[in-house]
């Protein structure tokens, strides 16, 4: 087979494959690139030598069998024999379900979390959306720090376990995203920058040197992203990916490296005839990300939307501190906002940033599915200093309010995993190291942050210490318990109600009508026929719907449909769900 690597300011490279050596030669047709050819098949060990340095693994490795710093090991994809016909899934009408493979189980492999992807069938999602599967140093992470953009963590399974995953959930009628980070690599084990110019210190990010998009050597970098992002929608037949932090992607370049992905992705859907999509993180709240690019945007299907959780969660907590601030000063106002015009700020002053923030979306061409709305994420509780979920200090009819705004907003929604039973177990930030002196580094750093905000050093978990990823696995036992089961019938009915009432994934925006009253703290909102209404005050809430017949579709606490004065009569902390002729 062959053997190829861009190494262009090397002056020699050697292939090292089963113990043996051979030389490449430099590529004629293509400047940096060195090839040849030699006997191998799946699973054979390789790696490369440049000049007299050390023997690295290969940057397009399939797989790293023994962690980031071993040798590569050959994959042939068409080894595997798929099971499902599978024809894809889109985004509009979706429900997105967030995993993560180290603690969705105990096992925290991708063979144990396909046995419980029947869970989220019975549910009502549509795709799971598993967090990062790239290789980094140690078994256990949330990887956010992989090296080897091509490989798949061998602790989960490796790159077989990932197609049994797809092929299983693809089997079940479920979607499946993968989130990849393309805005940095791990400090550990990357190898990157003995090949090529894979960094520049042209920009910087919050994890030091940027990742090469826009200086000298940025086509081939830019070529390793994209080869990425479709070998997993292309090889393991993914439907979507999950883009992190895009607003750290520093590109100056005419054409942006997110057109260019999303130009491919658009075109490797149309070559396989599914659908395939790609949603953004980011902070920008630039509506140009998720324009298409025939209107001059960049093309992404979706984003995250961050100001809707941020004003739900004000509302739900009370809390204000940080980027919370402003949603906190009138949280029902700005989720009112929000539900009705996607972003908060949308050109207004953030008090965070110190300065203006955002522009606005056009309601009338923006459908909504291209926001997605939540009210927990694993940055949202991993980044708590104790990683606690909203159900540890929410009363289970506001957790019922929160999961009725989000299921019934305008949004692609999107659930974290066991929010839906209102999981009592923390997800808390983990590590597993192997290098002392960055284990150290990121332990102290931990605790540092937290202890500007009034933390004790003792009140934050270690991330090194292995009880703190243990405790933030899922306890599996909760959903026959109460109050878990009566959370999780909730959402379920929630979903069978997205399925059942067209309203409630139409795309308009503007269709939205939203009343509030910030000191009664109760919102109601139509969407057509169907009416959502949440009191998270204590006492019950005398909500004027109008005069048009209702029935009640879904109540976390009985409810008697508005009678001819038009007005219903909500208990404290619950919702309601009616279908208005």
């Amino acid at each position: 087979m062959q053997f190829e690597v861009w190494a262009p300011q090397a002056g020699r490279v050697t292939l090292h494959c089963e113990g043996a050596t051979r030389a490449l030669e430099r590529d004629p047709e293509r400047a940096g690139w060195w090839r040849t050819e030699a006997e191998a098949t799946d699973g054979t060990r390789y790696g490369y030598a440049l000049d007299e340095g050390p023997v690295l693994p290969d940057p397009r490795s399939r797989r790293q069998p023994d962690g980031p710093d071993g040798l590569s090991a050959v994959v042939e994809h068409e080894r595997y024999a798929w099971r499902s016909r599978w024809t894809g899934r889109p985004l509009p009408g979706a429900v997105l379900y967030e995993l993560h493979v180290g603690t969705y189980t105990p096992e925290g492999t991708l063979d144990a979390a396909a046995a419980r992807l029947e869970h989220l069938v019975e549910l009502g999602v549509s795709h799971v959306e598993l967090m990062p599967l790239c290789p980094f140093p140690g078994r256990h992470g949330w990887g956010y720090e992989g090296v080897s953009l091509w490989a798949v963590h061998e602790p989960y399974g490796g790159p077989e376990a990932l197609k049994r995953f797809v092929d299983r959930a693809h089997e079940l009628g479920l979607g499946v995203v993968l989130d990849v980070v393309h805005n940095h690599l791990g400090p550990s084990g990357n190898y990157l920058p003995a090949f090529g110019p894979y960094f520049t210190d042209t920009h910087h990010t919050p994890w030091g040197s940027a990742v090469n998009l826009d200086a000298p050597g940025s086509d081939e970098v830019r070529a390793y992203l994209l080869g990425s992002a479709l070998s997993w929608l292309r090889d393991y037949r993914i439907d979507g990916l999950r883009l992190d932090a895009v607003h750290a992607l520093a590109d100056t370049r005419a054409c942006h490296f997110l057109e260019e992905l999303s130009t491919a992705v658009d075109a490797l859907s149309a070559d396989l005839g599914r659908p395939l999509f790609l949603i953004a993180e980011s902070d920008l709240n630039d509506p140009r990300l998720i324009t298409p690019r025939a209107e001059g945007g960049l093309g992404l299907h979706a984003q995250w939307n961050d100001d809707f959780h941020h004003a739900l969660h004000t509302a739900l907590t009370g809390e204000s501190q940080g980027y919370y601030a402003d949603f906190a000063r009138a949280p029902l106002a700005s989720l009112a906002k929000t539900l009705t015009g996607g972003y908060f700020h949308d050109g207004t002053w953030s008090s965070f940033r110190g300065r203006s923030h955002g522009r606005p979306l056009d309601r009338t061409r923006t459908a909504g599915h291209r926001l997605l709305g939540y009210s927990q994420t694993h940055d949202q509780i991993g980044n708590r200093a104790q990683g606690d979920r909203l159900a540890a200090s929410l009363s289970p009819g506001l957790a019922a309010c929160a999961a009725a705004l989000v299921l019934t907003a305008p949004f692609t929604p999107m659930l974290f995993m066991g929010e839906e039973w209102a999981a009592g177990t923390p997800w808390q930030f983990f590590t597993d190291h192997t290098d002392p002196e960055l284990a150290e580094a990121v332990r102290r750093g931990r605790r540092r942050e937290f202890a500007e905000h009034g933390w004790a050093e003792e009140d934050v978990p270690d991330p090194q210490d292995p009880a703190t990823r243990d405790r933030s696995c899922l306890d599996w036992s909760e959903l026959d318990r109460e109050p878990h089961a009566r959370v999780l019938a909730w959402y379920r009915r929630l979903l069978a109600l997205r399925h059942e009432q067209p309203d409630l994934t139409d795309p308009d925006l503007a269709d939205t009508k939203i009343a509030h009253d910030e000191g009664r703290r109760w919102l109601a909102f139509r969407r057509g026929d169907v009416r959502v209404a949440v009191n998270l005050a204590k006492s019950t809430a005398a909500i004027p719907l109008g005069p048009r017949e209702a029935r009640v579709l879904a109540a976390w606490e009985p409810v008697e449909a508005p009678g001819t004065d038009g007005v219903l009569h909500v208990p404290g902390e619950s919702c309601v769900v009616l279908l208005q002729a």
